[in-house]
């Protein structure tokens, strides 16, 4: 006896439902390891300055150069990799930035000057870097309307955790023969990672689409706090003439300014007030902090990313950017017990790590899909003023002022501030903004209406 037609379709139904449902889980398993291949870059790098500088008969503060290249290249090019990702389709550029990425490592194992380094480790890797994670994150909030939040907190994570697998390896490599070689077979192996990982991204096609909305849909029906699907597809230029965007550009600088600020200067925090080197638990109070932020920072993008799918994004981000203003404050005031500087040091990143999930779901949130890639490259610019405001420009506060005080002043308003715009000025201003768009675009019948993902 066949089976009736409604029976049918709703067994064809429900199996695409359990296809799409595995197929963007498997995207969101591949975008963590290319996330990781690419981490070794930024979290490793103080493993290689000491024998680069001797390489290359170079100072410190010359070495570093090739780090701040890395950053900004990464950040601040972020909108034309995005812009290229949206326009040609994430498997070709994500498989270029993952080979650019190894071979910035297997070029900078060859060069004997110091632009040799500038332009391999610093321009290609950030050149590289950048464009796994801004086409990465700009998947995942495609494959998960529902749970932006969270996705884009787990492959967040990856960025964070994936050199941990290899810190290790490398430190024990460059011990044994030379920061060279090491370069040149970490290289390899990232690199060729990296590329097996992306091979397998996409984006969602055209009839997965609807299936992912009714996902969304059920999310917003279950959970009344849940963020609501942005009403049509916004495109960068459009997205550039909103206030929303810049209030939220100059939060996320607020916020990446006061972590980048402890990144680059807790070393120097730790000597300078006497408990770099204490004993806590039988390991030296600095590297011990260093493990626990590592393990924090990764911890808290998709635990804060999932919170904020269940109980809001705005109402997230006040107690995570107001529990890093307090673990701060409580910080600098008992920084020279050896203890509480470890450990409230993991408390504070674990009140920051988060921006790198709560910001890019919030804008798709808020802006739509369709050119999300590029969207939150321009939003990911902030990262990189915030690595200008908190790394050399805290540093010469703190020489001007021969005190950490006022530089941890600084940062700690920095992160109250933004917890209060959240609730007093972002929440408001989203909320209104369907409404206020809508009555505004009501007289452009050209305008791109398509409701988004």
């Amino acid at each position: 006896m066949q089976a009736s037609q409604p029976d049918l379709s709703i067994r064809q139904g429900g199996t695409a439902h359990a296809q799409i449902t595995r197929t963007r889980w498997v995207q969101l398993v591949l975008g963590l390891i290319a996330m990781m291949s690419i981490s070794s870059p930024q979290y490793v790098w103080a493993l290689f300055t000491s024998d680069l500088t001797k390489m290359l008969g170079a100072t410190l503060a010359e070495v570093q150069v090739a780090f701040a290249i890395l950053i900004i290249v990464q950040t601040f090019l972020a909108p034309c990799q995005g812009l290229l990702i949206d326009r040609f389709g994430p498997k070709m550029l994500l498989t270029t930035g993952a080979i650019l990425t190894g071979l910035s490592w297997v070029f900078a194992s060859q060069v004997h000057s110091l632009w040799g380094l500038y332009i391999t480790y610093g321009f290609l890797g950030g050149l590289g870097t950048g464009i796994i994670y801004i086409g990465v994150i700009g998947l995942m909030v495609q494959w998960f309307p529902d749970r932006r939040g969270f996705a884009v907190g787990m492959v967040a994570a990856g960025y964070g955790f994936g050199a941990a697998l290899t810190t290790f390896a490398i430190s024990d490599s460059i011990k044994a023969v030379g920061a060279s070689a090491t370069l040149m077979n970490f290289g390899w192996g990232i690199g060729i990672v990296g590329v097996l990982a992306v091979l397998g991204m996409r984006r969602p096609r055209q009839q997965e689409l609807p299936v992912l909305a009714e996902k969304m849909a059920g999310a917003v029906s279950r959970r009344a706090t849940a963020p609501r699907l942005a009403h049509r597809d916004f495109t960068p230029q459009e997205m550039l003439k909103e206030p929303i965007f810049w209030l939220m550009f100059a939060m996320m600088t607020m916020m990446s300014t006061s972590g980048l600020m402890v990144i680059s200067e807790i070393g120097a925090f730790a000597k300078d007030i006497g408990v770099a080197n204490t004993l806590v638990f039988g390991m030296a109070a600095l590297p011990l902090a260093l493990t626990l932020d590592r393990i924090t920072n990764g911890l808290t993008r998709p635990l804060f990313g999932w919170i904020s799918d269940h109980i809001g994004r705005e109402n997230t981000m006040f107690i995570a950017f107001g529990l890093e203003g307090i673990a701060m404050s409580i910080w600098l005031a008992t920084a020279n017990d050896p203890l509480l500087f470890a450990l409230l040091s993991g408390v504070v990143f674990f009140g920051w790590g988060e921006i790198f999930s709560l910001f890019p779901a919030t804008l798709t949130d808020i802006f739509g899909t369709k050119d999300a890639t590029t969207n939150y490259g321009f939003l990911y610019i902030a990262q990189g003023v915030g690595s200008i405001l908190g790394g050399p420009l805290a540093a010469l506060m703190h020489q001007m002022t021969h005190s950490w005080t006022a530089v941890f002043v600084v940062v700690i308003i920095m992160n109250f501030v933004p917890a209060l715009l959240a609730i007093f000025a972002l929440k408001p201003m989203r909320l209104a903004f369907p409404a206020r768009d809508a009555q505004r675009t009501s007289s452009s019948p050209l305008q791109d209406q398509r409701p988004a993902l």
